[in-house]
């Protein structure tokens, strides 16, 4: 089975090709840290990560790196109100960003550079750019010259003409054209800044990206990503100014996550529909959100509203609980003897209809389909009097397989129970030995309130957390 993926670029599906056999350099464009993360954010998030398992479960080495803007004309107004600097800002909005990953169940990035960690190197860049003739300088300001670059465009599919009458740029009598973008902004007083060849002043924010794939990654990557709104300018702007400096594709392969509406409405903040990761899961499990992320291509938008979380939730929950009835009938599970061979090969059909549907531009919704399918053959197998222990061990492995690559199985499931719900279990067991059900019922009502869901199974109590 050969990995396909739509290619921005291109606009089609491409069979995927390292540039080194075996491993894969792959860089996604991080948030400027000057607020919470909030749902939308998770989408580009959540969904990388997700590529990034799955190629690793491939048995690729993945070079994973997202970078911090740390430093924009944003982050300055943000810090003033807040009277503190522009570099306690961001270590404030950094943590808090690298926290809610976390709790997404986010593996950490191979990298995570700086912009305000990488000056000289963006100097040196727009320096080259300079000397070749691609950019120029206005009172200050050091500015990419658009009509140069003859590819400008490729990534967006639209010609300079296009863009010049489509899409509204601001006025500015320091530049040749309406198009061409600045490299580095001339500081105003009072501003944070550095010094360049062109004066005081701070990096625009295309040519950060442009200068962090080169240094920690090389002239060429696999794969460059992030959400649709990225493409153009952001991701236009940097194949400008990295193919002009090198002379060389900056990646092969350019994926784009598409939008994440509210209640059928996009996000904005004139609308006020913006929901921050960390306030939406301390409403529900982490689990759920980015199973919820999951269950729709990464090209196609996904509305995001209270039935759809629900929907969410019920489905993850089936998936959880024939994980979390495996495990409970471990306890009771006969010897370890030869498994059946027709069930063999129906856990083995699973797995392959995962990859297939994975290495089919990463589909999401129909990898999950596979898991499902999996769960229905644990389901009918649990419904058996006498289960064999290799049987219940090899579904429980392929569970996890999936769960490398999704990320979904409750983190929590495998928590020992405080010394107090443990002492509350023993004394249901012993009020229904003793047919005091008023006080079982009690004790079972007493636990769903810490967060304990108890099940009465033929092999005895088995719990779960809610």
């Amino acid at each position: 089975m050969t990995l396909r993926m739509y290619n921005t670029l291109t606009r089609k599906k491409e069979e995927f090709v390292p540039l080194e056999p075996g491993k894969v350099k792959m860089y996604v464009c991080g948030p400027t840290v000057y607020n919470y993360i909030h749902i939308g954010n998770g989408r580009p998030v959540i969904f990388f990560d997700v590529v990034r398992r799955f190629l690793e479960s491939q048995n690729y080495e993945v070079t994973y790196i997202t970078n911090f803007t740390d430093v924009d004309d944003k982050m300055i107004r943000k810090a003033e109100e807040m009277a503190v600097t522009v570099p306690e800002l961001a270590e404030t909005f950094i943590a808090a960003f690298l926290e809610d990953i976390q709790t997404l169940g986010v593996h950490d990035a191979t990298m995570n550079p700086r912009v305000t960690e990488n000056i000289q190197e963006i100097i040196d860049f727009i320096a080259a750019l300079v000397d070749k003739d691609f950019a120029y300088e206005a009172r200050g300001d050091v500015y990419y010259r658009t009509t140069k670059f003859a590819e400008y465009g490729k990534l967006s599919h639209q010609n300079l003409e296009e863009l010049q009458y489509g899409i509204r740029i601001e006025v500015d009598d320091r530049k040749e054209n309406p198009q061409d973008f600045v490299l580095w902004k001339a500081a105003k007083p009072g501003e944070i800044y550095w010094d360049s060849p062109w004066g005081q002043g701070r990096p625009g924010w295309h040519i950060e990206c442009s200068a962090m794939v080169r240094k920690y990654l090389g002239e060429t990557i696999d794969i460059h990503g992030g959400g649709q709104d990225l493409t153009f300018p952001h991701h236009e702007c940097e194949i400008a100014q990295t193919e002009a400096v090198t002379g060389h594709p900056m990646a092969n392969y350019w994926l784009h996550n598409a939008f994440l509406n509210i209640d059928n409405e996009k996000m904005s903040k004139s609308l006020g529909n913006g929901i921050l990761i960390r306030d939406l899961v301390k409403q529900i499990k982490p689990e759920v959100f980015r199973f919820f992320m999951l269950s729709a291509h990464y090209r196609n938008p996904l509305n995001f509203s209270d039935e759809s979380l629900k929907q969410a939730a019920n489905a993850l929950e089936r998936i959880q609980n024939a994980h979390d009835n495996l495990k409970h009938r471990l306890v009771t599970a006969s010897g370890t003897g030869e498994i059946e061979a027709a069930l063999t090969e129906r856990i083995a059909a699973t797995a392959s209809q995962f990859v297939e549907k994975m290495n089919d531009d990463f589909n999401t919704p129909d990898a999950i389909t596979a898991v499902f399918d999996l769960v229905a053959e644990a389901n009918l197998y649990l419904q058996q009097e006498r289960v064999n222990a290799a049987a219940l061990h090899m579904f429980l492995d392929q569970l996890q397989a999936f769960d490398q690559t999704l990320g979904i199985l409750s983190k929590q499931a495998d928590e020992l129970l405080d010394e107090e719900i443990e002492q509350l279990i023993v004394d249901r067991t012993e009020a229904r030995k003793s047919k005091n059900w008023a006080r079982a019922d009690e004790i079972r009502d007493l636990l769903t309130e810490k967060g304990i869901f108890l099940e009465d199974t033929p092999q005895g109590i088995r719990w779960r957390r809610k």
